[in-house]
């Protein structure tokens, strides 16, 4: 946890939003994997970390902006828990390493917020997004668990991503933890690419390492010789020479902050003519998107300059062909770049993406396009001082993707659908890394990971 005064300022900021009522943070409680006593690895939600800090199971926060009180609900642990636990904090404990004055047994926050409720009081709420925090939040308010998040507050969610958005130092901080572990789990990753390798040796080396450095990994990796499909969880194939591995991971530090960086590594050391052709490509791309960053530019002309940058690759190498500006306009860079250049990074690796992208990476300036490809950009609104968010272009031979495509001779007038048959079989390359974007720029956070080619080669290629 941070300092308690780190959770006071937090706190306070959020007041000043809100002339009355009653905010509620509901915190995360343990969920089983087969009984009741058999539970996942518990992770506290984000936003109830960054308001109340406490990484504990089956609390909520309440922020009256009328009384000007704060109130944590919580747990008080029995001395049969303390049997199968050890010994526990109280719940006044608790309260007071966040600064928060008031608090009070979770079993009587219903009647609490009954009695508020029926002064007129309204409840801001966050919306959920686990199945029984519907039931639990729709038991609280007397209401239906199906239709309670079209309840949730829009101007605590607008607030609550204002003020989330912009990192503060301590957060930047962790953030470059967590990108140290990335570090380690993405070198490690390339020593090992090695023929006769598995997926899985991999997988399981770095889950090893995150949680040795950190609290684990911050997404389930994505470790795999078929980097063709962009979220590929599957990691029973064995390495052979010649291939491509996309890894594409990070690590949550001590204080839940992620980092998300992806490589692409040659198996056995050494990239092809044509996987360098490709590679550069897409590294390119990622240099000259990173270049533009600063306040005041929009995203999705980052996103846009790095497809440009792309589709005038291809157009040299006989793939595509035409205009890059045209082509682009078209969407037919989508059939080989077909996501969004990046996402906002922080508590969450896809940062408050649970309270709606709409929100978080678009506003009333910046509307989301409908244009295949173009339409998953997750972030596109103007970048402000303190965002933090991924680069991440990448090139893709989708054979399904293409068959469509071809079947419906699609953009034939930007692509070369006989020259694409060529590479049908090559899998996909992803470039990402962390940026910060400063008061006058941007500054790539981590220790850099190699991705130019004769340093991921030769990081490959070496023992240590």
């Amino acid at each position: 946890m941070f300092e308690r005064q780190i959770y006071i300022n937090r706190r306070e900021e959020l007041k000043k939003k809100f002339k009355s009522g009653l905010l509620l943070f509901l915190g995360n409680d343990e969920a089983p994997i087969n009984y009741a006593g058999n539970t996942y690895n518990f992770r506290q939600d984000s936003s109830f970390l960054y308001y109340f800090g406490l990484p504990i199971p089956n609390l909520a926060g309440i922020i009256d902006i009328d009384e000007n009180k704060e109130y944590l609900f919580g747990y008080e642990f029995t001395l049969e828990d303390i049997v199968w636990m050890g010994p526990q904090p109280k719940l006044a404990e608790l309260a007071e390493r966040v600064g928060v004055a008031n608090s009070e047994s979770i079993n009587n926050l219903k009647k609490f917020l009954k009695g508020k409720i029926s002064k007129g009081v309204k409840v801001h709420f966050l919306p959920l997004y686990r199945a029984e925090h519907n039931l639990k939040l729709a038991s609280l308010l007397d209401d239906d668990p199906f239709k309670i998040n079209k309840k949730a507050s829009k101007k605590l969610i607008e607030a609550v991503v204002e003020q989330r958005s912009v990192k503060s130092s301590e957060e930047i901080a962790e953030i470059e933890y967590a990108l140290e572990i990335a570090y380690q789990m993405h070198t490690t990753a390339m020593r090992m690419a090695k023929p006769g390798i598995t997926e899985n040796d991999i997988y399981a080396a770095l889950n090893g390492i995150a949680f040795s450095l950190g609290n684990g990994v911050s997404f389930h990796p994505i470790i795999s010789v078929n980097g063709q499909t962009l979220h590929n969880h599957f990691h029973g194939n064995q390495l052979k020479e010649g291939q491509l591995l996309v890894c594409d991971a990070g690590a949550e530090s001590l204080e839940f902050y992620a980092s998300d960086i992806t490589r692409t590594i040659p198996v056995g050391g050494k990239f092809s003519q044509r996987q360098k052709d490709i590679y550069e490509i897409v590294l390119t791309a990622q240099k000259n998107a990173i270049n533009m960053i600063k306040p005041g530019v929009k995203h999705v002309d980052v996103h846009l300059t790095a497809a440009k940058i792309i589709a005038a690759g291809l157009i040299q190498l006989g793939i595509m062909k035409g205009n890059p500006g045209e082509a682009v306009k078209a969407g037919a860079h989508a059939l080989f770049f077909p996501h969004g250049l990046g996402h906002m990074m922080g508590l969450d690796v896809h940062d408050m993406e649970g309270l709606g992208e709409q929100y978080v990476g678009y506003d009333d300036k910046t509307k989301r396009s409908d244009q295949f490809g173009l339409a998953y950009l997750r972030l596109a609104k103007e970048l402000k001082p303190g965002f933090v968010f991924t680069c991440e272009p990448g090139i893709y031979f989708i054979p399904e993707l293409i068959d469509q495509w071809k079947a419906k001779k699609k953009l034939k007038n930007f692509i070369n659908y006989d020259k694409v048959e060529e590479y049908r079989n090559f899998g996909g390359i992803r470039i990402e890394d962390n940026i910060l974007v400063t008061e006058n720029g941007y500054k790539v956070l981590g220790r850099l990971i190699p991705k130019e080619v004769a340093d991921v080669e030769a990081a490959v290629n070496s023992q240590g």
